[in-house]
């Protein structure tokens, strides 16, 4: 896969560097497209047959181009000057030339044995460069020789695949008796072959393609030094940590334990299989049967999650599949959600819960949610902004049931107890925290979890602190009702106070050892933006929970088996409200500008589409 990078990212990675290029007018486009990668706005203007300088400041990113359209004795002299020791070497070097070689010697075979002499001079300077610097070496583009003007008719694909082929085998051949360090960049050459027909002149390629192009430089240098999560290419493949080898370990001996328990058990029942009676011709059968333990259960267990996360691991970390970027569709997103929505018609069951937020109505929504969030992922649709704001309000509901729940529990049944805290923390991140340790992510990398578990604290220190408030105690007198909205009151504060101090919520999270579990690429800021995304959310969910059972108590809400919660006609009047509110955001999430503007609001609005949903 290729990374996409953003010029801050660029920047990032090029501090303090200076690259050349060095060639004729194909190696200057490539130029031109490196640099816009950076600086977008940097022009294409200046004399074409001379160096041409660029320097960002900020980043101390220096980029030139250095006018050299044949690999002669002048190329040969810019480059010997960069070997010796006094002189600052370019950290990259970028060249290839060939063509005006051919055009400008009518293609001639003395030009051809001439281009070999001048590379194979060339060759071993090259090579000492590349101990020190990344060297790569452009092969030619071929070219579309039908658009060719008349004096480029001599530049034919068989005189340029003649010339790639020189310099293939000369620069591979530099050193004796190891791989040359200069690497062959046949990027471009395999792009030209796809879109060479767009050219406007024959020669050059098209600009989306030269963009591409640059792109993949970008990602050749870079991807190993940010190692992107989206740039498998040119990146390699992340060493095996220790953690890493000590879970392979434990899942090796998980499976060698479960076998041996398998076999013995199946010997076991071979001895017990019922035999025939000579006499009577019955079969005596035997009553012993062998129990199974509950460490071969667990063995079980460790055996299957070690399979899971091997399969992961070979998909994921490995290179063993061949990896894609995602482009989105309409169809690859629709179709697959209009399929499980069809599927499910055909699969229901009879519930005996009727309750506003039963278990079985909200495990269901958050399966159906998860479903869709999955193919949301799968197919890239946060490139298209209706679907992405949608998708912002499924897990806006996840967290308000997340705040309902943990909030409804801990007010009916009073237990704040370590045992409930420890069982949530387990079932939230168990499967997380393995998968952390097998494919070597930090915490944060999986940044649902983290966000659900904090909320759960949050929840649960809120309720926890004195006056420990729960239904119980409230209902001998309404003070606790006025005590508990006080303390989601301050809760709020508290929230909007970190949502508006971005400092303030990097200096708490940035302290160990929470750093160690929030931090991602070294900072917290990623935390931050996920979590300032639905802040609000889970207070909506608590206070919701906190007035639905308060009312639910005191009878002004009855929900008998299989009575509506209100009449029809408020009933058909919320029907009418939020199929009105739903079409209204819709109609706001397609004409919001960017993410930035539709994040921004999402917090307020999006309480409004969960309750719809409800």
């Amino acid at each position: 896969m290729m990374h996409k990078y953003k010029i801050s990212e660029a920047k990032n990675c090029l501090v303090d560097k200076h690259i050349a290029f060095i060639g004729d007018s194909r190696i200057r486009q490539l130029f031109y497209s490196f640099v816009k990668i950076i600086n977008p706005q940097f022009k294409e203007e200046g004399n074409k047959h001379e160096n041409i300088p660029f320097e960002d400041k900020t980043a101390s990113v220096k980029v030139d181009f250095l006018w050299h359209p044949e690999v002669n004795g002048s190329m040969k002299q810019c480059i010997k000057v960069w070997t010796e020791d006094s002189i600052a070497k370019p950290h990259v070097i970028v060249a290839g030339a060939a063509t005006w070689s051919i055009k400008i010697h009518n293609g001639s075979s003395e030009a051809l044995s001439q281009y070999k002499m001048n590379i194979t001079s060339i060759a071993p300077l090259l090579e000492k460069l590349a101990k020190t610097s990344d060297v790569y070496w452009v092969l030619q583009d071929p070219v579309y020789e039908d658009l060719l003007s008349e004096n480029r008719k001599m530049i034919t694909n068989e005189k340029i695949d003649a010339y790639n082929e020189a310099a293939v085998s000369i620069l591979n051949s530099s050193t004796r008796n190891s791989k040359s360090n200069v690497k062959m960049f046949s990027v471009s050459k395999l792009i030209a072959q796809e879109t060479i027909m767009e050219s406007l002149d024959g020669l050059h390629l098209p600009e989306s393609s030269r963009e591409t192009t640059a792109m993949i430089l970008m990602n050749v240098y870079c991807n190993k030094i940010l190692k992107p999560v989206d740039g498998s290419c040119c990146q390699p493949r992340p060493p095996v940590t220790l953690i890493q080898k000590l879970a392979a370990c434990f899942f090796t001996l998980s499976i060698i334990g479960y076998l041996i328990f398998y076999i013995i058990h199946r010997n076991a029942h071979r001895k017990n299989k019922p035999c025939t009676d000579l006499e009577s011709g019955e079969e005596k059968k035997n009553i012993i049967n062998t129990p199974v333990s509950s460490l071969e259960i667990l063995l079980q267990s460790f055996c299957k999650l070690g399979l899971i996360m091997a399969y992961f691991y070979m998909c994921d970390r490995a290179n063993l599949f061949m990896k894609e970027n995602k482009f989105y569709t309409h169809s690859s997103f629709f179709i697959p959600i209009i399929y499980i929505l069809v599927l499910g018609v055909f699969y229901n069951e009879n519930t005996k819960e009727t309750k506003v937020l039963n278990r079985e109505q909200t495990d269901e929504w958050k399966g159906w949610m998860q479903l869709v969030i999955l193919i949301y992922h799968i197919s890239g649709a946060s490139t298209f902004l209706p679907v992405y704001m949608h998708i912002r309000v499924l897990v806006a509901a996840y967290l308000f049931q997340t705040g309902y729940g943990h909030f409804s529990y801990f007010w009916i049944k009073g237990d704040f107890g370590i045992h409930r805290v420890c069982q949530v923390l387990f079932r939230l991140n168990f499967l997380v925290v393995v998968l952390c340790i097998v494919m070597d992510r930090p915490y944060q990398f999986y940044y649902f979890v983290p966000l659900v578990t904090v909320w759960f604290m949050v929840i649960y220190v809120t309720l926890a602190l004195w006056p420990q408030i729960i239904q119980k105690k409230a209902n001998g007198n309404c003070f606790w009702h006025f005590g508990l909205l006080l303390k989601l009151g301050f809760l709020l504060l508290f929230i909007c106070f970190l949502a508006y101090s971005q400092g303030a919520f990097e200096k708490i999270f940035s302290l160990w050892p929470l750093s160690k579990c929030f931090e991602l690429k070294g900072n917290v800021y990623e935390w931050w933006f996920r979590w300032r995304l639905d802040r609000y959310v889970v207070f909506h969910g608590m206070l919701f929970a906190f007035i639905y059972l308060a009312l639910q108590k005191r009878q002004i809400l009855s929900e008998g088996k299989g009575e509506p919660l209100f009449s029809n006609k408020i009933s058909n009047f919320l029907l009418f409200i939020s199929v009105v509110s739903f079409l209204t955001y819709s109609i706001w999430a397609s004409s919001c500008k960017n993410k930035a503007e539709c994040n921004e609001l999402h917090p307020s609005v999006s309480v409004v589409q969960v309750l719809i949903l409800i």
